[in-house]
């Protein structure tokens, strides 16, 4: 009699599925962390559970996904500091390509040039020649040295030829009260905290850092369109990464799962426009491509603009 040979394996997901957030509660991250584990759970039938992990600018959570199980039980939401911070850590527990799979890019941040009102310029190529002909004059607000706010700008002075004065805040917070008063000039951030500004006119809006237009602004260019820097091209992501060796129907699972949530026209409308995010949704080979390119690009910017490193 022929034997028969039965997979016990339990089918995926068979237990509460957690994703780990590297930043507090409030954030984009932890919105579309808390987007997903609602969602998912109405098509997969378990319990997707939120964790904040908080620390060393998003490194503990990190690390900590990176000696989870590679089971699909443990996912963590990456921003784009997943692949900055190996140019600011001398030493880092992990690998940022190498001991993770990429599971799908889920959301971009679109960035923004913002000028205060006593900056007499209405548009990039005005704001850049303002910048050229007063060097070291112009200053610019960021969430802290490393962030995509220093970088965006640091690329901005790079390929634009100009000196500016980085102003340094602890977070993004404070930013918006220095452009309307004026302690700073400028800033490149999160469009999501700046629509009602520049709607209420306490605050210009000149270029969008990506590489598209948006339709909540349909009067404001891309700064690669409006100034001489073609080419310019800056957004702030967040994606899902699982720990390196997931099974590859397990990463498939994921990405189908939640491509579905983010591409959903009515949670783009609803949920993602609302909070100044854009769904995007890629295959994890696009998604891999995309983290090992941004590795490469923002460590030259790090190194041309001579930013220390964190020993």
């Amino acid at each position: 009699m022929q034997a028969v040979f039965v997979n016990a394996q339990a089918p995926y997901p068979s237990k509460p599925i957690r994703i780990i957030v590297p930043f507090p509660p409030g954030g984009a991250n932890d919105f579309l962390a808390r987007l997903l584990a609602e969602r998912m759970f109405q098509n997969i039938g378990q319990p997707i559970i939120v964790e904040n992990k908080v620390g060393a600018a998003g490194n503990i959570a990190t690390e900590y996904v990176a000696r989870q199980p590679a089971d699909g039980y443990t996912l963590l939401v990456s921003a784009n500091t997943h692949i900055t911070n190996p140019s600011f850590f001398a030493k880092l527990p992990f690998d940022p390509i190498k001991d993770f799979e990429p599971v799908t890019l889920a959301v971009t941040i679109p960035f923004v040039l913002v000028v205060s009102p006593t900056i007499p310029a209405n548009n990039v190529r005005e704001f850049i020649a303002l910048a050229r002909a007063k060097p070291g004059t112009i200053t610019f607000g960021t969430a802290g040295i490393g962030t995509p706010h220093h970088l965006a700008a640091e690329l901005l002075k790079s390929m634009a030829t100009i000196d500016m004065v980085h102003v340094p805040y602890k977070g993004g917070g404070p930013i918006i009260p220095a452009l309307i008063t004026g302690e700073v000039n400028s800033a490149i951030a999160a469009i999501n905290s700046l629509i009602p500004l520049i709607k209420a006119g306490k605050i210009r809006a000149l270029g969008l850092a990506g590489p598209d237009r948006l339709t909540i602004l349909p009067d404001v260019p891309t700064i690669a369109e409006n100034g001489p820097v073609p080419g310019y091209d800056v957004d702030s992501w967040l994606a899902i990464l699982a720990p390196v060796g997931t099974p590859k129907h397990i990463v498939s699972r994921l990405n189908t799962e939640i491509n579905r949530i983010v591409r959903d026209p009515q949670v783009m409308a609803e949920k993602l426009a609302p909070v100044g995010l854009k769904g995007a949704g890629t295959t994890p080979e696009r998604l891999g491509e995309i983290m090992r390119t941004d590795l490469a690009k923002w460590a030259k910017v790090v190194k041309d603009a001579n930013i220390p490193r964190n020993e």
